[in-house]
């Protein structure tokens, strides 16, 4: 009779990360290093419109602020932002330059206002030059040096996280939350709200963030398009508010 001797993992190889496992901790840390409000682009700096809304009245309590960005997300800039990360992520991982520029020219040039354009592109600009001096690779300086003159932030996020081999979905899907909370921000101050309401903002609008995604993500650059009239005026005329707080 043979017996069999069951063999017993010592500590070191019961804790040992597969490539997979350290995959997605590498991509999960760079995510959120990238998204996080320390990532130095200025985000704090932007309202996108907001500060305006609030002064003319159309944002007054955590319900209207819900409104307002629900639309921003389903129907303005959130999905078009989307649309413009997924082409510049797809372009990036198939090493198609041709579509990297097109795509980077048409989201540079597809903003309703110069306060926004300053935003996107500032913001852009500076994501790029974080990542490049703290993140860099081989497969980024060559997608840099194949966009042109300006690259806006979304497109900038699709970079950068195809160059890492992050996916497309998570890569999204950080990036509107991000947008999301970045809004949520701004409001907070200028309305002003408690950190209370400002967290059940975020987690009512997290189902519009999820549908967002995933058409964003499906969508072509013939599906782009904006029918946040208000929003976009309020980008306008905060050029011209007597007094602000925010660039844009």
């Amino acid at each position: 009779m043979i017996t069999v001797t069951p063999m017993l993992m010592t500590t070191t190889e019961r804790h040992l990360p597969d490539a997979g496992d350290a995959m997605a901790a590498a991509t999960l840390y760079r995510l959120m290093s990238w998204l996080s409000p320390a990532f130095p682009v200025g985000s704090f700096s932007y309202s996108s419109g907001i500060e305006w809304a609030v002064e003319a009245g159309d944002i007054r309590n955590a319900a209207d602020l819900r409104d307002w960005l629900a639309a921003m997300l389903a129907d303005g800039s959130g999905f078009c932002d989307g649309v413009f990360l997924s082409h510049a992520h797809r372009a990036v991982a198939a090493g198609d330059h041709v579509a990297l520029r097109d795509t980077a020219e048409l989201a540079a040039a597809f903003v309703p206002s110069r306060e926004r354009q300053l935003e996107t592109s500032a913001q852009g600009r500076a994501f790029i030059e974080a990542a490049r001096a703290a993140w860099n690779c081989a497969d980024l300086e060559r997608a840099v040096a194949q966009c042109g003159a300006v690259i806006v932030y979304p497109v900038a996020v699709g970079l950068v996280s195809a160059a890492h081999g992050i996916a497309l979905e998570p890569s999204l899907h950080a990036f509107l939350h991000a947008l999301t909370s970045n809004w949520i921000s701004a409001g907070s101050r200028l309305v002003p709200l408690g950190h209370t309401d400002c967290q059940r903002v975020l987690a009512s609008l997290e189902p519009v963030v999820s549908d967002t995604a995933k058409r964003a993500i499906t969508a072509s650059l013939e599906d782009i398009g904006s029918a946040t009239f208000r929003a976009d005026l309020a980008g306008l005329r905060h050029e011209t508010q007597y007094t602000r707080l925010f660039r844009s």
